[in-house]
């Protein structure tokens, strides 16, 4: 068997559960999930780029993208539960795609998660710095915003949120522990911004503001109408990222086999319901065009602008019936946002120390501190590359590419429990995901139709990183491979022709994407199809010369 498709023994990931997390209590009812769920869920998502979402993709449709994305999310969750009772490691889905499809597929959805923790934390550290010049401007103190905002927005960098981010960095690096109260305060504080948010504005919705529920399409697709509906969907599932927090509980439940689809599923629907009244209220008070105006920082500040629209018309202008509730609102979500940019940087500390603990990654990112006791090398590595991306990408174009990584990694875990039922049938489990295999298919065939919508550039970045992971696989990850040195099969030679030609496959796929999204005459992307043909052209030598390595 080729070295790619080796998959890691399921006995021995059991091992290194037992050996790093033994001992668990199981105290967790259902309530306990449903009360995590809402916790990890509520946040930086919702607060960040559901305004842009409405302006420029839903309107008021805004709350139908919420339903659908729930449901990928409720079919996704019901399988990572499955994998989290079998398999509680650290590492999540890359450590449950290695027990089931191989190390190949393993090393691809761990490059994936970079996407869904890093470039997220870079996501909410820029929302975080349009809440900053939103308070500060409420004070009347107006920062200069060539410094608060990307050079793609008008700006030269984006300084508060790489702030934030080499603030948290250093946390994680000391490894000061959040304590269950402080937690739990922090979760007390997202909720009830949220429940202030809807009954404050709930009075001052203005039908007007509802119609045309979904707008006409502009005959872009994507822009309004029923597709737009769909990319909003694709596109604030970014708001329901860390649902799978509850999924990693199976082992501290009381019950798991009953409390963990009423925690994954309860917890969803409430979430669900905070969040389309959350859009009823934003959308109601304020116009969904007003989420496009003002400057680049206001875009990922919706709750801001749409308090600001609380009030009484006065000569054609909303007067804010409570200025002082914006203020308190921002600095309890400036809380909040610290709270989550620090867990997205662990959860990504954690997926490339699994990796580096089997070879694909160098062995600094799973070094551990000798004093702190905390992967520092990783953690200092991404608050450099966080940092980057928060500093010079807009945060709509780093959301998107959360939303897609998040949503390719939803697919190959339940890919991932279909075929853990035909190789490991009577594999000891906790929980089982119900009506297999419709619930995975389900989650399959919705995820991937979120990942249809989104934009081309989008799908394009997408590639792109996916083959710059398969650049350091094929360079790196393939003679170092622990599970592969073990059996004496490092350097395998088919392992280099079938990554080869996976490459050259996402090279094609680059290809003809940039030719499809170079034909809309209404965008200017000759920037982007210079950057794809010099990824092209350099990758097919790249890929050319691993695949002859293979064959000789």
């Amino acid at each position: 068997m080729s070295q790619l498709w080796k998959t890691k023994p399921l006995e021995r990931l059991l091992n290194e559960a037992s050996e790093s997390e033994k001992g668990l209590k199981r105290t967790l009812s259902s309530g306990g999930l449903i009360a995590l769920g809402i916790g990890a869920i509520i946040g930086a998502g919702l607060f960040s780029i559901t305004g842009m979402a409405a302006a420029n993709n839903a309107g008021p449709g805004i709350m139908i993208s919420f339903i659908i994305a729930a449901l990928g999310c409720a079919f996704a969750g019901l399988c990572y539960a499955e994998f989290a009772s079998m398999i509680p490691v650290a590492g999540s889905a890359y450590t449950y795609t290695y027990a089931t499809l191989g190390e190949f597929i393993a090393w691809v959805i761990g490059w994936d998660l970079v996407l869904e923790y890093a470039v997220a934390a870079a996501t909410v550290a820029s929302s975080w710095s349009g809440y900053l010049v939103k308070l500060f401007s409420n004070y009347g103190v107006a920062l200069p915003l060539e410094l608060m905002t990307t050079p793609f927005d008008g700006g030269i960098v984006n300084l508060p949120a790489v702030f934030i981010v080499i603030l948290m960095s250093l946390v994680l690096i000391k490894g000061t522990s959040e304590s269950s109260r402080l937690n739990a305060i922090i979760v007390v504080m997202k909720v009830a911004v949220v429940l202030i948010f809807i009954f404050v504005g709930f009075k001052y919705v203005r039908p007007e503001n509802l119609t045309p529920f979904i707008p006409e399409n502009t005959g872009e697709f994507g822009e309004f109408g029923w597709s737009g509906v769909i990319r909003a969907a694709a596109i604030v599932f970014f708001a329901y990222v860390g649902f799978d927090a509850v999924s990693t509980a199976a082992q501290e439940t009381k019950n798991p086999k009953k409390a963990m689809p009423i925690g994954i599923m309860g917890s969803l629907l409430i979430c669900t319901v905070l969040y389309v009244l959350f859009a009823y209220v934003m959308v109601g008070v304020a116009h969904y065009s007003e989420f496009a105006g003002g400057n680049a920082s206001d875009h990922l500040a919706p709750v801001a602008i749409a308090i600001d629209h609380m009030g009484d018309i006065v000569n054609g202008r909303p007067v804010p019936a409570y200025p002082w509730l914006n203020n308190t609102i921002i600095i309890a979500i400036l809380l909040g946002y610290a709270s989550v940019i620090l867990v997205l940087l662990m959860g990504q500390s954690r997926v490339f120390y699994s990796m580096s603990k089997d070879g694909l990654l160098p062995k600094a990112f799973s070094e551990i501190h000798p004093k702190f006791r905390t992967p520092f090398k990783s953690n200092f590595f991404f608050m450099i590359l966080v940092s980057l991306f928060a500093a010079f990408i807009p945060g709509r174009v780093v959301g998107e590419m959360t939303s897609i990584g998040t949503l390719f990694a939803f697919i190959l875990v339940c890919i991932g429990v279909l075929v853990m039922r035909k190789t490991q049938p009577n594999a000891p489990r906790a929980f089982k995901t119900p009506l297999v295999p419709l619930v995975p298919i389900l989650g399959i065939l919705v995820c991937f139709g979120m990942m249809a919508f989104l934009p081309f550039d989008t799908w394009i970045r997408l590639i792109a990183w996916m083959m710059i992971g398969l650049d350091i696989y094929l360079f790196r990850g393939i003679k170092n491979s622990f599970l592969a040195i073990e059996s004496g099969n490092a350097s395998d030679a088919k392992s280099y022709r079938g990554v080869a030609l996976s490459g050259f496959g996402l090279t094609l796929l680059l290809g003809i994407l940039t030719f499809f999204h170079h034909q809309n005459p209404n965008v200017d992307d000759t920037g982007l199809v210079i950057l794809a043909a010099v990824l092209a052209v350099f990758h097919i030598f790249y890929y050319g010369y691993y695949f002859m390595k293979g064959k000789g």
